[in-house]
């Protein structure tokens, strides 16, 4: 009976599946292939040799490799992405948007990183095939845009922005820098120059004066 209860068990773990398995680290590895190559670049097996498992392994853990593109897109928001919602946070609109930009200028130029931003970059050569997964990285670059439009609409009910000020129009113009930073950045801009994109960008912030503060590298 113990002989038969020991097969079963060992029959309900994936093949192929080592032991001591962490889908939090498989799924970190997978992130940093898919920012490498993109979603059709990253072929499965390079995704399972970096994942350290085999497909079945693959499949059963995270499904298959659009699912794991997705859960992949989460992990990344929480982890390299936060910073733009810590930066929301901010007392000032101001504060917010030079907080997003130059915390993309580090996380673009951190030469630890893969080139550019994975919501950008991880499905630009997709192919008809991979639609879905085109629609879902412009839905989430779409979020984004959303949260900083929200953010400044909430500035300026509260007086933080000028009466005249569209918050629509600006939450375009701070996504636009931002996808110019992350193209700039897969070309191999370092973080100096991003963080220069950042302080021009914010010299065009409704208020603000034509000038460079040196000491801080931001516009005042």
């Amino acid at each position: 009976m113990r002989a038969h209860q020991k097969v079963a068990k060992k029959r309900v773990r994936a093949p192929g599946r080592p032991r001591g398995f962490d889908p939090e680290k498989a799924l970190g590895r997978a992130l940093r292939v898919f920012w490498k190559h993109g979603y059709e670049g990253a072929s499965l097996a390079d995704l399972t040799e970096a994942m350290g498992i085999n497909r079945p392994s693959m499949y059963a853990a995270f499904g298959n490799k659009e699912e794991l593109f997705r859960k992949v897109l989460d992990l990344y928001g929480k982890s390299t992405g936060v910073y733009q919602q810590e930066a929301l946070n901010e007392a000032t609109a101001h504060g917010a948007v030079k907080k997003i930009l130059l915390g993309a200028a580090d996380a673009l130029g951190d030469a630890r990183n893969p080139r550019g931003c994975l919501l950008l970059q991880g499905g630009l050569a997709c192919g008809d095939e991979s639609n879905a997964v085109r629609r879902e990285l412009c839905a989430r670059r779409g979020e984004g845009e959303a949260a900083i439009r929200e953010r400044l609409e909430r500035a300026k009910a509260e007086g933080d922005l000028p009466a005249d000020a569209d918050a629509a129009e600006l939450a375009g113009y701070v996504t636009a820098v931002l996808q110019g930073m992350s193209v700039q950045a897969a070309g191999g801009a370092r973080r100096e120059k991003l963080r220069g994109i950042a302080t021009r960008a914010m010299a065009a912030w409704p208020g603000e004066r034509q000038g460079v503060d040196a000491s801080e590298g931001l516009a005042i």
